[in-house]
Parts: C-alpha cells; structure tokens; sequence
C-alpha cells in the first residue's frame, strides 16, 4: 500500500483514535482498491465480507424489487458502508455502484468484528459510525415523507452549494436519473421540478444548475437542522 494512502486512511474517523497496533493489523490484510464508474462493488443478499471505507469518489447505495429500483443514498469520501451488516456477519441490503471513478478501502469483515474487542478506540468509532449512518437514514426518510419532491431539489441545490463553499454553480456529478431517483421521483418529474424552481431563484442548462437569487431559494427550500445539517464525522466536529 502507497505511503500517501496509509496517510489518508489514518485520517478517516474510523481509523483515527484507534491503537498503531490495531491500525496495522487492520492493514495487512486490507487493500485500496480503484474502480471506474459504473463498476457494483457489492450486492444486495450477498454476504458482507468487506468492510468499505471511500478514500475519493462517490458511491449510490440503490435496492430493487421487482416493480422496479430505488436510489437510497449518494456517499462521498470519508463515508463508510455496509457497516451494520459487517457487525451482524450477515447478508448486505444495499447493493453499492460506483457513480464516479473511486478508490476504496477493503477490510475484512471479521477482522473488523475481531478488533472491536481489544481496541476501545476503534469501538468508539464503530459506535459512533454506526449511529451517524443512523441518523442519516432519519434525516433521508424525514425529507421524504415532510417534503414535496420540488421541496427536496431545493435542498439538494442548498447542500451541494454549501459542500461546494457557497458557490453559486452547482454541477450535477452524475446523470439526471440518478439524481431523480435518489430524490424519489421520476426523470419528467425531476425536469418539472427544475421548471418550477426557476421562480425561486434557480436555472438551470444541461448539468449545470445556477443560483441566480440565492434568498429566493432559502425561501422556498426552508432548509431544516434536523434534516439538513450534515452529520459530524467525529464526537469533537458537533457544534
């Protein structure tokens, strides 16, 4: 493993309070991976055998039936998954698809299981980890069932411009059904809803959407702390 990665992953919240012992029986076993978009880095049912940490890139969480399928979440660097399937050694309930090329830690499911045990540090950070996918998965299902689907675009254009330093031109990273998909509606329903926002304040041309009157957007969007706020990534980042 290159230097700059080790680097990098002992800065992930995971990784970061745990023993040097620990860190390096962690990353023995464990590889970075890089993937191209598009590629499925695991399975709905299928056996948890890998713990995935996202070094860069961006990860949709997506299940199907069926009647059809669903985007559940969109993951960044830093983020975690499949960790409570790790934890219960069971089968996964998300299959995980690359939407950008992405670099991925892998860790052996059962060494993180082993580890939990004789390390404090890092059972604090799969506590704490677990109980930040948690109230993300609240703050996703309060957004959907509190909000129309025009509603939940405006905020989605509020959260990216604030990831993105307050910019007033948020780019669209992947393709327009997956983000249709991921706010619960269809393509033509997303397309309305970018007509309909565009006497709050927004344009939008091809995959760039344009905040023209940021005030007008607030206004509509009426961004809530106990949906919008991002989830720290560790205790000391809660404010």
């Amino acid at each position: 493993m290159r230097k700059e990665d080790i680097d990098a992953l002992k800065n992930l919240p995971l990784f970061m309070d745990m023993a040097d012992a620990t860190f390096e029986r962690i990353m023995r076993p464990s590889f970075v991976q890089s993937f191209p978009p598009r590629t499925t880095l695991i399975k709905e049912d299928e056996p948890a055998d890998f713990l995935f940490a996202i070094l860069d890139g961006l990860v949709l969480m997506s299940a199907k039936s069926d009647d059809g399928e669903t985007a559940l979440e969109i993951l960044r660097a830093a983020d975690i998954f499949i960790l409570a399937a790790v934890l219960n050694d069971d089968v996964c309930l998300q299959t995980a698809q690359t939407l950008t090329p992405t670099r991925v830690l892998m860790v052996p499911s059962s060494l993180v299981r082993d580890l939990m045990s004789e390390d404090v540090g890092f059972m604090r950070a799969v506590v704490f980890e677990t109980a930040r996918a948690y109230r993300r998965l609240v703050k996703e299902l309060k957004a959907q069932k509190l909000r129309s689907s025009v509603q939940r675009l405006a905020n989605w254009i509020v959260k990216e411009s604030l990831f993105n330093n307050g910019a007033d031109v948020v780019m669209i990273p992947y393709e327009k059904r997956t983000l249709a998909a991921y706010l619960g509606m269809t393509p033509e329903n997303l397309s309305r809803s970018f007509a309909t926002l565009g006497s709050h304040g927004v344009s939008v041309q091809a995959s760039a959407i344009k905040i023209t009157n940021k005030n007008k957007l607030l206004q509509f969007a009426a961004p809530s702390h106990l949906i919008d706020r991002e989830e720290p990534t560790r205790t000391a980042d809660r404010v």
